[in-house]
């Protein structure tokens, strides 16, 4: 399948680049007038971000604040760009998308079978498989305990706009400008079904989980995109086929799609609360006798931490520095994705913890093939969450409890759900197997993984024992709900989505 005709101006700018943000607005709505909504489509694609515009976006960014950083003391000055002052410390950038459900298409007319099965099905009918929490025991009778809008009861969920930038003004601003294309002439085509808005971390801990770990390191690299025009992946980074990602293109093994799906994405949304203060509460609790011979920083707290996560809070990998951070590593793009994992041994790094849970680097090489010499490669996905939720207050501290929810929305793009993030938490988080390692059992990713028991058990915790079980008394991360949609390209939505009769 030759990817020659691939342009960045036909994908949508989160997929593949990612929209730049410090807030972000996920608007779900439900189609009420497909004639109306197809009009007025028509009219809201120019405002929505290609992955050209976001490459475009990123380099002026990088580059107000190159001019900033020249200026006295980075404080006034005059660039192509603009008055750089102390009142504009960021670029104004504000990016739009927009993806679409199963029953969105539905609704718009769109028979296609996109050939996914469980993006056919929607995101609650794969709840049960997904181990959330909830009631019945089986699939046919389960209900996840997750919000309401999510479970669909009262309205569908047909859509979701996402607005992401500099700040809740200008974002909030962009998508009431998007509102007002969808209500044009007096013909509001939408309704609303939930607003969810998500920051990242203020001050030092930008780029870092409620958890405090340093997130989004590890991203696999595009080939066609970041291999090319003198550009190279980062070391350590995995280089995967582009339909890893989007559909139609190299790497995209599902045959006989429609046509106009290509250079779309599926889109997995996920409203992921973290238990903050439990969480460092059983780290306290569980590292003392694990280890105990660490007086000085790191505190046993954080070494156990690392050794659920795989990496510590700075970001800096357990694989390369086992015993201590280091923030400088972490800090390096050069050095802190260059290792592999020795799939004999879990002592630097547990055989669960989450990074390598999620990308066991060399674990699998037994499995490899001719056809597929790096079996993890068709799972990667491309990750572009972003959190949610106030810091931990002092009462939450002092308490040890939760009492304001915060956490992640978890976003991923793939071309193929069942590969990609369904496969991940199903196969890898939630299985005690994984990776299949003997005769040790790795247990559960200690931090995303799941049981409908929530009886969940790691090894590796202990590096003086890794063969020693730490019972994981809860899950510190449970998901409240979310939905798979289709991420279609620029030409699609011109020339299919606005342009379908009605069903």
């Amino acid at each position: 399948m030759a990817d020659g005709d691939f342009k960045l101006s036909n994908v949508q700018g989160d997929i593949i680049v990612g929209l730049s943000k410090k807030t972000e607005i996920f608007f779900f709505f439900r189609v009420v007038n497909g004639t109306a909504f197809r009009t007025q489509l028509k009219n809201l694609v120019p405002l929505i971000t290609t992955a050209d515009q976001a490459t475009g976006e990123r380099t002026a960014i990088r580059a107000f604040k190159a001019a900033r950083a020249g200026g006295a003391n980075g404080v006034d000055g005059q660039t192509t760009l603009g008055e750089i002052t102390e009142n504009a410390p960021l670029l104004s950038v504000v990016g739009v998308n927009i993806a679409f459900s199963q029953k969105g298409l539905i609704a718009l007319g769109i028979q296609d079978d996109l050939k996914d099965p469980l993006f056919t099905a929607g995101q609650r009918g794969d709840a049960f498989d997904l181990a959330d929490k909830g009631t019945g025991n089986t699939k046919e009778n389960f209900k996840p305990d997750w919000d309401a809008a999510f479970l669909q009861e009262q309205q569908a969920i047909h859509g979701v706009v996402l607005v992401a930038g500099d700040s809740f003004e200008s974002v909030n601003g962009k998508l009431e400008e998007v509102k007002a294309i969808l209500s044009a002439k007096g013909t509001s085509s939408i309704a609303e079904v939930a607003t969810l808005a998500g920051d990242v971390r203020p001050g030092e801990f930008k780029g870092h989980e409620h958890f405090g770990f340093l997130d989004g390191i590890s991203q696999p690299a595009l080939k066609g995109v970041d291999n090319v025009g003198g550009k190279k992946p980062l070391p350590g980074q995995s280089l995967v086929d582009l339909g890893v990602a989007l559909l139609g293109r190299s790497g995209d093994t599902v045959k006989g799609r429609a046509s106009w799906a290509k250079d779309g994405s599926f889109l997995a949304f996920r409203k992921l609360p973290q238990f903050v203060p439990e969480f460092d509460r059983f780290l306290e609790e569980k590292s003392k006798p694990i280890s105990d011979d660490f007086d000085d920083a790191p505190t046993p707290a954080d070494i156990l931490g690392a050794r659920m996560m795989g990496r510590w809070k700075s970001g800096a990998p357990l694989r390369i520095t086992p015993f201590v951070d280091n923030p400088v590593l972490a800090a390096d793009p050069q050095r802190n994705n260059k290792f592999k994992f020795n799939p004999k041994s879990q002592e630097m790094c547990p055989f669960s913890a989450h990074v390598r849970k999620m990308n066991p680097r060399k674990d699998l090489d037994q499995f490899a093939t001719a056809s597929i010499p790096d079996p993890v490669a068709p799972h990667m996905i491309l990750r572009r969450g972003i959190p949610f939720g106030p810091e931990v207050t002092t009462e939450e501290k002092l308490t040890k409890s939760t009492r304001y929810e915060r956490g992640l929305y978890f976003v991923s793009y793939q071309s193929n759900l069942s590969q990609g993030f369904s496969f991940l938490q199903k196969r890898w988080a939630n299985e005690k197997t994984f990776p299949p390692q003997e005769p040790v059992e790795p247990g559960f990713d200690p931090i995303i993984g799941q049981a409908h028991d929530e009886v969940r058990v790691m090894t590796g915790a202990n590096d003086d024992n890794t063969n020693e079980p730490l019972r994981l008394d809860r899950q510190w991360v449970q998901s409240k709900g979310g939905e798979y949609f289709f991420s279609p390209s620029i030409e699609a939505l011109n020339h299919v989505l606005s342009s379908v009769a009605a069903p």
